[in-house]
């Protein structure tokens, strides 16, 4: 009898961040790409997985990994989640999921990431741009993100860059994602 390999668990730290005002600024559509930004109404399941496994796999995203179908469908086709496919040149190249006012007046971005093939293209700021001004179309006293330790290490900083502090952190156990 061959014994189930007990999961690694992985340490992190999580960062809390919030911002309280509207950007005044934009990032510019890079150019040197054919860019879509597409609201995914009903979001079919299996494409979802691929987006979430395809973003998260790298940094150990665990939420929604594990769930079955009934549930990961309860979470995100309620009416207060939003899902937006970056494609690039017509391929999916990163995702957002926003949870809008399930906290009244804060607006979350849940899930932030490309593909990993899309990263260090210069997408990441301007993606993230049209992330932040979605949430803020639903006019909420703030916006919110959080971000750890096993995210990208440019993460945070790109967070602050375009806006957000830092509100709270903890440290937390993950199941590495193997």
């Amino acid at each position: 009898m061959t014994e189930t390999p007990k999961p690694k668990i992985l340490k992190t730290r999580v960062t809390l961040l919030e911002m309280t005002n509207r950007p005044v600024y934009s990032i510019p559509t890079p150019a040197s790409f054919k860019l879509a930004i597409m609201s995914a109404k009903r979001i079919s399941l299996p494409f979802y997985r691929f987006l979430y496994e395809q973003v998260g796999k790298p940094h150990h995203w665990f939420v929604h990994r594990t769930l079955s179908d009934e549930p990961l469908a309860a979470l995100i086709h309620r009416d207060s989640v939003e899902i937006h496919v970056l494609y690039v040149d017509g391929s999916p190249a990163g995702f957002f999921e926003l949870v809008l006012n399930q906290e009244p007046g804060v607006a979350e971005i849940l899930y932030f990431g490309l593909v990993p093939e899309f990263q260090g293209r210069g997408l990441a700021k301007f993606f993230l741009s049209e992330a932040i001004a979605t949430a803020w179309m639903s006019s909420p006293a703030k916006v919110i993100i959080e971000t750890n330790t096993l995210d990208s290490p440019r993460a945070l900083q790109m967070y602050q860059r375009m806006g957000f502090n830092p509100v709270g952190f903890a440290d937390a156990e993950i199941e590495a994602w193997l």
